[in-house]
C-alpha cells in the first residue's frame, strides 16, 4: 500500500488540518501517517488557541518515520513559525525528498492567523523550492507574491511568479472567485491548466484547502502525474463540498467519505 505522511497542525474539530488530512488521504486509498506542528483550540464557529510544538520534536517525527517506512508523499500544511519551518526544510533536504505538496497556510476561515507575520520569508525562502506542488488560494497568493489576485489574469500570473521561486507545479484555487464557476489554474513552467467546478453554494467548507492538497498528495503517492492527481482530486473535493456535513453552530467540515457513506 502507498503511503503519505502529513505535516501539519491539528484541528480539534476534525474539519481540517491533520486530521482532515487523514481522512482525505485514506479516503483516497492511500495509508495516511502524521507530523504535528501545532495544536489548535478550534471549533466550527473559529479558531481560539495555538500552541506550536516544540521544533526538536517535529525533526524526530519525521526522522523515525524516514528510518522506518517508505514515504511516497508528503504533504505540508500548517507551519506557524521560523523556526518550525526551518526544522522541516532542515529533515526533507537530509533525505533529498522531492514528493512534497506545500499547502500555504495562512488565514483559518474564520479569520484567524495561522501563520505568524515573520514566518512568512521563511516559507517563501525554505519550503517553496522543495515543493513540487504549491496550492495557494487567492489571499495566500497575493501574500506570497505581493500582487493582486482577484480574477484568472492575476491567478495565472501570480502562478507564473511563485513557480520563479522555486515550485515545479503550482496550483492557484479559485475557491474565492466571483464567479458561477470555482477555477483553479495549475502552471508547470511552460503551459497553463485550467480546472472548473460549477460552484458548490454550500456552508459546510471548512478544511477545503486541506482536503484538497492531502488527495493531491494521496494520488501523487499512487503514482499518477501532477495533473492527472490535480483533476482527481479537484473533483473529489467538489464532490466533498456538496455533500457537506451539518456539524456544530458555525463552518461545518466536508465530507472527507462521501463515496463511502
Amino acid at each position: 500500500m502507498k503511503v503519505a505522511l502529513t505535516i501539519a497542525g491539528s484541528d480539534s474539530c476534525g474539519g481540517a488540518g491533520i486530521q482532515a488530512d487523514i481522512k482525505s488521504i485514506s479516503a483516497n486509498g492511500v495509508y495516511a501517517m502524521s507530523v504535528v506542528t501545532a495544536i489548535t483550540a478550534q471549533n466550527t464557529q473559529g479558531v481560539f488557541g495555538v500552541q506550536d510544538i516544540d521544533e526538536e520534536m517535529i525533526r524526530k517525527q519525521i526522522d523515525v518515520l524516514f528510518d522506518d517506512v517508505k514515504i511516497d508523499a508528503i504533504k505540508i500544511g500548517m507551519v506557524s513559525k521560523p523556526a518550525t519551518i526551518k526544522a522541516i526544510s532542515q529533515t526533507l533536504k537530509k533525505y533529498d525528498y522531492k514528493n512534497i505538496i506545500l499547502d500555504p497556510v495562512m488565514i483559518s476561515k474564520s479569520g484567524f492567523s495561522l501563520l505568524q507575520p515573520d514566518a512568512c520569508s521563511a516559507l517563501i525562502s525554505e519550503l517553496i523550492p522543495l515543493a513540487l506542488v504549491v496550492t495557494p488560494n487567492l489571499l495566500e497568493a497575493e501574500v506570497i507574491t505581493g500582487m493582486s489576485v482577484k480574477n484568472l489574469v492575476e491567478m495565472e500570473a501570480s502562478a507564473k511568479k511563485i513557480h520563479s521561486m522555486g515550485a515545479r507545479y503550482v496550483l492557484i484555487k479559485g475557491g474565492h472567485l466571483e464567479d458561477d464557476e470555482s477555477t483553479d489554474v495549475l502552471y508547470d513552467g511552460e503551459k497553463i491548466t485550467k480546472y472548473s467546478s460549477k460552484r458548490v453554494n454550500n456552508n459546510n467548507s471548512h478544511g477545503t484547502g486541506c482536503t484538497l492538497s492531502s488527495a493531491i498528495a494521496a494520488n501523487i503517492a499512487k503514482g499518477l502525474s501532477v495533473e492527472e492527481a490535480v483533476e482527481i482530486s479537484k473533483q473529489y473535493i467538489t464532490k466533498a463540498i456538496k455533500n457537506g456535513i451539518e456539524l456544530g453552530k458555525g463552518v461545518g467540515p466536508t465530507h472527507h467519505f462521501h463515496e463511502f457513506y
